[in-house]
């Protein structure tokens, strides 16, 4: 019998990591063998309710579980946040393209994430680390609203000290507590440790920090065939069907989520 592609394998709830007042990471152990491409999305099912997508925020390497960085946002993700460890949900996927990192290889590979957009990031950094060999240099930058709304603030650290990374946060607000850089994420994008000639950039946040960063990029000399842009838009049954997540003459489910700039540049409301 063919496989119900729209069935979810069940996965159980393993542990819940509060992030900030806003945001979860839920590490959940799928009954059956699963697997994904760092930068491929899934449809995670609360039975009964319903679904949304998510890009798994860990290392596609370990296979036995995998984590997802959820903002409560709206009526599923609210129900999410509110579900005990040892709750049962449901997988679809994985669906989409991910990162291509065999052309990074030999590069320098700028990481650049916002607000929650450091969780499909997240999966990117660790699919790195573990081949950390291949690339020049990986340089992250990182910005949140304020320092409370940081993510994975235990990890930051640990991945500062590794060999070959250069790690810049900012925070759009500041308080006493906060000794670090402030100011929007386009302000710590100056004087890149990289060389242009040899680098790729990576983003993923926000549409208008997508935006205002991708911009910021192409003025300091990155080609826009060189900007890798996660543009999860909309996206529902993740099989091209519904077309909820259209983008142009690309359906993001399927064509994306990840983009270089110069296939969507010239596309109307890319940012919407």
């Amino acid at each position: 019998m063919n496989k119900n592609i729209y069935k979810p394998i069940e996965a159980v709830v393993e542990d819940i990591i509060t992030e900030s007042q806003t945001i979860k990471t839920f590490t959940l152990r799928p009954k059956e063998n699963f697997s994904f491409r760092t930068g491929q999305f899934i449809e995670l099912t609360l039975p009964g309710i319903g679904e949304a997508p998510f890009t798994p925020s860990s290392d596609p390497n370990v296979k036995d579980k995998i984590d997802v960085t959820i903002m409560n946002a709206g009526s599923v993700t609210s129900l999410l946040h509110n579900i005990p460890k040892n709750s049962s949900l449901g997988i679809r996927g994985p669906y989409g393209k991910g990162y291509p990192l065999e052309k990074f290889h030999g590069k320098d590979v700028l990481i650049v994430g916002g607000g929650v957009g450091l969780a499909p990031l997240r999966s990117l950094v660790l699919s790195l680390f573990g081949q950390i060999d291949k690339y020049k240099k990986l340089v992250l930058r990182y910005g949140a609203r304020t320092g409370g709304d940081l993510i994975y603030k235990d990890a930051i650290p640990e991945w500062s000290r590794k060999p070959k990374v250069d790690l810049v946060t900012t925070v759009d607000v500041g308080d006493p507590s906060w000794k670090g850089h402030v100011g929007l994420v386009t302000t710590i994008l100056e004087d890149l440790p990289v060389n242009l000639g040899n680098a790729v950039g990576i983003v993923c946040g926000p549409p208008i920090m997508m935006k205002f960063v991708t911009m910021k990029l192409l003025d300091v000399g990155f080609k826009p065939k060189d900007i890798y842009l996660s543009m999860e838009k909309n996206m529902s049954c993740g099989l091209g069907k519904c077309g909820h997540c259209r983008l142009g003459s690309y359906y993001t489910c399927k064509d994306g989520p990840v983009f270089t700039y110069e296939e969507v540049k010239d596309l109307h409301d890319i940012w919407d």
